[in-house]
């Protein structure tokens, strides 16, 4: 019996040289022929092709490769594409809505407005005399009458002038506000009766103590008021009048300007006080006024115990233009005077001011400093210093008076500058000094400002004490 072919799945999967057991036919089945055996495994072949087949990877990786040994692959049926969708038909139209008549009022137009005629432009005339080469208006003095013209119809617009500086009796008249505020408002609770009589008398002497103008000061205006108005009618202005003239009175000897004397170059001016007196903000101040009046002035920081002295005096010195000496902090005060004089000297100065240490009236080593360094400057010049100016604090009341005392008899004081009149009530103190010493008074200063410093008047500060102003 000729050996059976192998079908397709069994070459593939059978593999084997072994031909699988024969089942025992029935002795009646008749044995199939080749050619039946040939139709069934081309049928069985050509089914495999068409069947898509859904196989393991490493089988249908095996599949591949003998498909591929025969020639032969397994093409995958086409799939027909799906019919395409019919779009949606389009939605009805909604019918529309029948037409609105609005009725619309009728609208009247206003005329148009008349027009207003343009004035005419005077046109000046051409000057007479001279020969035009064309036209008017091409003339240089044509165009420049008709610049005029229009210059002088235009107004010029004035803008806000600008505040005027306050005028010095104006300055001091505020500066002495609290202390005149205070005379005022004591007087006017005083002088309540028509008639004066020793009570009034005694309680006006009260508030000229409370005021510090001293005992003398106090006692002369109840004095001359018990004289001449004696069991009178009087009022708080007269009063008033009275306390300004003897203020006035008083301090008129006094009120002396500094005399820079021209025989003395450089005119040495030495400033002494007590810590706080406004001695460095005097000597700025001093400084910028004597520059302003084209002198030229030079500065020396003899402070050398306060660092910060040194520095505020050089910051004077560039704001007013004036060279400052100085050295650290720590120096010899004496040393730095001597070279401060001899350097004036050298560059022609026309006036030296120097500053020195605050101390206390009542330390001896201190004020023995303070000879020393008088002293030293002398060996520059045996006439310096020319003015020694002491700086007195006006908020220090009567104790203003002990430092006059010794600052007179130790340093020799030639005159005095108050200070700080605007941050006290009770200004009459330079009254009571004045009455007391009879030291000039040179300077009055009533601000921090650089000018807020002038020559001493005595007539203005008794009015403005006196709120006669």
């Amino acid at each position: 019996m000729a050996e059976k072919k192998k079908g397709f799945f069994q070459r593939l999967f059978g593999g084997g040289d072994a031909a699988p057991p024969e089942p025992a036919a029935p002795a009646e089945a008749a044995e199939p022929s080749v050619a039946s055996q040939l139709e069934a495994d081309i049928l069985l072949d050509e089914v495999v092709e068409a069947a898509p087949l859904v196989l393991p990877p490493e089988q249908e990786l095996a599949l591949a490769r003998a498909l591929h040994e025969e020639g032969r692959s397994i093409t995958p049926a086409p799939v027909p594409p799906a019919p395409p969708e019919e779009p949606p038909a389009p939605p009805e139209p909604f019918p529309a809505p029948p037409p609105v008549e609005v009725p619309v009022p009728p609208v009247e137009v206003p005329p148009p407005p008349a027009e207003i005629p343009e004035p005419p432009v005077e046109v000046p005339p051409a000057p007479a005399g001279r020969d035009l080469a064309g036209p008017p208006e091409t003339t240089i003095d044509y165009i420049e009458q008709v610049e005029a013209a229009e210059a002088e119809a235009i107004a010029p617009v004035s803008g806000p002038e600008p505040a005027k500086k306050p005028g010095w009796l104006q300055r001091l008249t505020s500066g002495l506000k609290r202390s005149s505020d205070q005379l005022t408002g004591g007087l006017a609770a005083v002088f309540t009766k028509k008639k004066l009589d020793e009570q009034m008398l005694e309680e006006l002497e009260d508030l000229l103590l409370q005021s510090d103008f001293g005992l003398e000061m106090a006692a002369a205006v109840t004095d001359r008021l018990r004289r001449e108005r004696f069991e009178r009618a009087i009022t708080a202005d007269e009063v008033r009048a009275v306390l300004a003239a003897e203020i006035g009175r008083v301090l008129a000897p006094v009120a002396k300007p500094l005399v820079l004397d021209a025989a003395h170059k450089p005119f040495v001016i030495l400033m002494v006080g007590v810590n706080g007196s406004g001695k460095t903000t005097t000597i700025g101040k001093l400084a910028s006024l004597y520059r302003s009046q084209g002198r030229t002035v030079m500065l020396a920081a003899g402070d050398t115990f306060r660092a910060a002295a040194i520095e505020q005096l050089q910051v004077w010195g560039e704001r007013t233009g004036a060279p400052v000496v100085a050295r650290p902090a720590g120096s010899d005060a004496s040393g730095l005077a001597f070279e401060a004089a001899t350097r004036a000297r050298e560059e022609g100065a026309d006036i030296l001011i120097i500053d020195t240490a605050g101390r206390l009236q009542n330390r001896d080593e201190l004020m023995g400093e303070l000879e020393k360094l008088i002293r030293v400057i002398r060996k520059v010049d045996p006439t310096a210093p020319h003015a020694t100016l002491l700086t007195l604090d006006a908020t220090t009341g009567q104790n203003a008076l002990n430092q006059v005392e010794i600052f007179g008899k130790r340093a020799g004081v030639t005159g005095l500058v108050m200070t700080k009149l605007d941050g006290t009530a009770r200004g009459g103190i330079l009254v009571a000094i004045a009455q007391k010493f009879g030291l000039p008074v040179h300077f009055i200063g009533v601000g921090e400002g650089v000018d807020n410093i002038e020559a001493f008047a005595a007539d203005d500060f008794a009015a403005a004490i006196a709120g006669r102003h």
